[in-house]
């Protein structure tokens, strides 16, 4: 078992501030992203749990048992790198198996670990080759084999994927998570994003300026955001937001649309954001519409169609559609700005959710 636990966990280099009181519990086996920013934190608190960093204060706990003052080589953990950190002068196989070897652990226990490694990882025709004659997709399974031999209670992954082009990402986004089914170990994975977050993570941890903003599923993030960082940030296009004033169960836009929402708390008057999804927009078909928007940008996908516009208040707005569009640039388009419940409204001082029906 390998449970993780922060409590108002705290780091200041010298009078400044970065990390300010996380309280986080990972359960055993559980795969958590954490995701922000850059600057936000996540490599700094991701380096406290390794041992890399020291804990201002404030407590790091590893199945009950304080870490504070354990050495990083005496946690149980494993990290790979964005940098890989191989050894250019030595094989693969000696990359993996040189940890161990320095712990003197017997020849035939480390010969055993590595070749299970490098089956797992698809690593056996070149266990013989240096760092210098792979790909950075064979450099970094490397790296993950590195961590797999210690046989950790938690890996601990740093911007892995950074370095690598767009299709390889989605190859080693496939590989890590197919490891952690395999192992079913703890895994703590850091990156700024936030596609990779949605798409590997059993529970996200969202950081801001070295402050824990929400913590869960990713989809109950992409669906009850707790404020308008959150909103913005999970998804992919972002939220879209619109300024207006709450209006009896609806938003009174700036353009001078009334459309209904489901929330309650507010009053009437208050300045709120009106969020919605661009997937969740759609072309109106007869009827009153929500918004108009005139059309200065799209972008054909083949199988999606992304409009980009402003709204009469000149609000930017833009639009996810399925399939292609005969849509052109310049026009004028009604839209429903999708339904009650997808709208999310926001309290435009605090930036907090109004809580929905």
């Amino acid at each position: 078992m390998a449970r993780l636990e922060l409590k108002q966990v705290k780091k200041a280099f010298g009078p400044v501030e970065v990390i300010h009181g996380i309280d986080l519990a990972i359960e055993h086996g559980e795969f958590v992203v954490f995701v922000g920013p850059s600057g936000c934190g996540k490599s700094t608190l991701l380096r406290m749990i390794a041992g890399l960093e020291d804990v201002t204060t404030g407590e790091i706990s590893i199945d009950g048992q304080s870490v504070n003052n354990v050495p990083a080589a005496e946690r149980g953990l494993a990290m790979v790198f964005q940098s890989y950190a191989l050894y250019p002068h030595m094989s693969v196989r000696q990359n993996l198996s040189f940890g161990l070897e320095n712990l003197k652990m017997p020849k035939a226990e480390v010969k055993k670990r590595v070749d299970e490694a490098a089956r797992m990882l698809r690593l056996d025709a070149l266990l013989d080759r240096r760092p210098g004659q792979l790909s950075g997709g064979q450099r970094q399974r490397v790296a993950i084999g590195r961590a797999v031999v210690r046989e950790p209670r938690i890996f601990l992954f740093d911007e892995p994927l950074s370095n690598l082009d767009a299709e390889l990402r989605v190859q080693m986004r496939v590989e890590i998570g197919n490891l952690h089914q395999r192992l079913g170990n703890t895994m703590i994975y850091v990156t700024h994003d936030q596609v990779e977050a949605m798409t590997m993570a059993d529970r996200i941890a969202v950081l801001r300026d070295g402050r824990l903003e929400q913590f869960g599923k990713p989809l109950d993030l992409y669906n009850r955001p707790a404020n308008l960082f959150v909103a913005g940030f999970i998804g992919s296009p972002r939220m879209n937001f619109l300024d207006g004033v709450l209006d009896g169960g609806a938003v009174r836009l700036k353009s001078g649309e009334r459309v209904a929402v489901s929330c309650k708390g507010g009053t009437a008057g208050q300045a709120v954001k009106l969020g919605v999804r661009p997937e969740h927009i759609s072309l109106s078909e007869g009827g009153t519409p929500d918004a108009t928007l005139s059309v200065t940008l799209i972008e054909q996908l083949g199988g999606e169609s992304y409009l980009h516009g402003t709204l009469a208040s000149g609000e930017a707005l833009s639009v996810r559609l399925s399939g292609q569009t005969q849509v052109g640039r310049g026009d004028k388009v009604g839209l429903v700005l999708g339904s009650p419940t997808a709208r999310h409204v926001f309290d435009a001082a605090g930036g907090l959710v109004l809580e929905p029906l």
